[in-house]
């Protein structure tokens, strides 16, 4: 199944969730942090990987 590994990305700022992406959870147990551009805060931010 390809939804098994697709998390979502949230703006620590704003807290909306903006992106959607996959990880591989046998290999990377940490949970993604990744500086990405915001469209609602119009700058880069932190997203944080968020639980489904």
């Amino acid at each position: 199944m390809a939804n098994e590994n697709l998390v979502k990305m949230r703006c620590t700022e704003c807290k909306r969730i903006n992106y959607f992406t996959s990880r591989n959870k046998k290999k990377i147990k940490e949970k993604l942090e990744m500086k990405k551009h915001c469209k609602f805060c119009n700058k880069h931010t932190v997203h944080k990987e968020m639980k489904k």
